[in-house]
């Protein structure tokens, strides 16, 4: 004949024997702060009692394992409110539920290690796709739409740092001032701008020139120092004011400060303040698409036709320089870089000249001293 302590350690009808019933464990239900002694059954559920009354039944296959503290069975249910938790201390039950719950460790830390990883280069796969596609169009939609007074405000604060990055200050000789003036008006006259353009030349040796936006023009007297003539430099500034006018700048701002801010989303830089660094730098460190080069020098090569003046040596300057700077990072080439197709497209362009210089040849040797001192 079988007693009551051998049935219950016969195997039950799943093949596992049963726990001792009754055995005490802690409960939080989830919608109180209240902790609750309870007894646990294994029948077709487990099921949570206290004083005889059941406060919960949870489905093994809903189980789950949480992290706790060494020596207790700390377990959550997924049909449960999600702040339900049970602590079981009871080494047989212990065993017991871990033989009956299928997906106990569902939530185990190599698991949500992989989801984690999962996820994350989902998410820089789609940063990326944002930045290569999705910022392009973006920029383009958005650069038109930007009010001139904000481009005026940006260009003036990108302004400042100027002399932190090229450590240049405005060259003030009175005689090449002047002369640089009137070779801006000339070219802005022809070029159909309606508001003045801001302009200066600043005493840095790098050969370069750059424009902001709001219509703000930059000469280096690196650049200045060597050119031969003033079509060499009133091709470049022509060119500069095409990017003015077709607002690359802008746009490149708003495309560079985006791509950062989703960079700095992916690396910890939520505020922000990454991207209003690189958009601010990249006005004057970025390369413009082949696409805004192009524009840029059919705007030269408009405005130089108008004043009859020869569109080929604004290719020779930079090509020049080309051949003459070992270190390109800051120079003209690095922000306009000059391929074969566009000297080709200069030179094709090219007119004899039939309007007046546009600078006398003393106005030329001030410009070309404008940054001395003495002058």
């Amino acid at each position: 004949m079988t007693s009551a302590t051998d049935r219950e350690s016969q195997p039950g009808p799943t093949g596992i024997a049963p726990p001792p019933q009754g055995s005490a464990s802690i409960f939080y239900d989830g919608t109180s702060s209240r902790r609750h002694t309870v007894q646990l059954s294994l029948k077709d559920r487990l099921e949570v009692a206290e004083n005889g009354a059941v406060l919960a039944g949870w489905p093994f296959a809903d189980i789950r394992r949480v992290d706790g503290v060494a020596g207790v069975l700390r377990l959550s249910c997924s049909s449960a409110p999600p702040l339900a938790r049970l602590e079981v201390r009871d080494m047989a039950l212990t065993e017991a539920l871990i033989l009956r719950c299928p997906h106990l460790d569902d939530n185990a830390a190599g698991r949500g290690v992989t989801a984690i990883i999962g996820w994350s280069i989902a998410a820089t796969v789609s940063i990326v796709a944002v930045i290569w596609f999705g910022l392009p169009l973006a920029a383009d939609r958005l650069a038109p739409l930007v009010p001139p007074a904000l481009e005026r405000r940006i260009g003036d604060a990108a302004e400042g740092q100027i002399s932190a990055l090229f450590g240049g200050k405005p060259c003030k000789a009175a005689a090449g001032a002047a002369a640089f003036n009137k070779l801006i008006r000339e070219i802005s006259t022809a070029a159909g701008f309606n508001t003045p353009v801001r302009s200066a030349v600043l005493d840095t040796p790098v050969p370069n020139a750059f424009a902001l936006p709001g219509g703000k023009v930059f000469l280096f007297d690196g650049l200045l120092a060597r050119s031969n003539d003033p079509d060499e430099i009133a091709g470049v500034l022509a060119h500069e004011l095409g990017h003015v006018m077709h607002r690359d700048n802008t746009r490149n701002m708003i495309y560079s400060g985006g791509t950062s801010f989703l960079i700095g989303l992916l690396f910890g830089d939520v505020t922000g303040s990454g991207a209003l660094v690189f958009g601010s730098r990249s006005l004057f460190t970025a390369s413009y698409s082949r696409e805004a080069e192009q524009n840029a020098d059919d705007f030269a090569i408009s405005v130089m036709h108008r004043l009859g003046r020869p569109t080929k040596p604004m290719g020779d300057l930079i090509f020049r320089v080309t051949g003459n700077q070992a270190d390109k990072t800051l120079s003209i080439l690095a922000n306009h870089p000059l391929t074969e197709d566009r000297l080709k497209h200069l030179s094709d362009e090219n007119r004899p000249a039939s309007g007046p210089p546009l600078l006398t040849t003393s106005e030329w040797a001030a410009l070309k001293a404008v940054c001395k001192s003495g002058s």
